[in-house]
């Protein structure tokens, strides 16, 4: 099992939520700040199997708005998570 934590710009969330929902993914979506002006940004937990992280990444870098000048789509991060479970 892997966690992919994306930290992306908030104004690309619903649309990013909405995809990977449809493509059968469970995210978690919490909010945050940071990076220059502390813009609003939104950091998304997504558990997957590990066959499942390149298409996740692929449609994160797909769902994504262009960047502005010297910002980057979305920032990720790809952990091993050896327990999981829902209660």
């Amino acid at each position: 099992m892997k966690l992919i934590i994306a930290i992306i710009r908030d104004i690309d969330a619903g649309h990013m939520i909405d995809q990977l929902v449809t493509h059968d993914h469970q995210v978690t979506r919490v909010a945050s700040t940071g990076g220059f002006l502390r813009r609003g940004n939104v950091t998304l937990l997504i558990g997957v199997d590990e066959q499942h992280v390149q298409p996740v990444i692929d449609i994160l870098r797909d769902t994504c708005s262009p960047p502005e000048p010297g910002q980057y789509r979305a920032t990720i991060f790809v952990v091993d998570a050896p327990h999981f479970e829902q209660v």
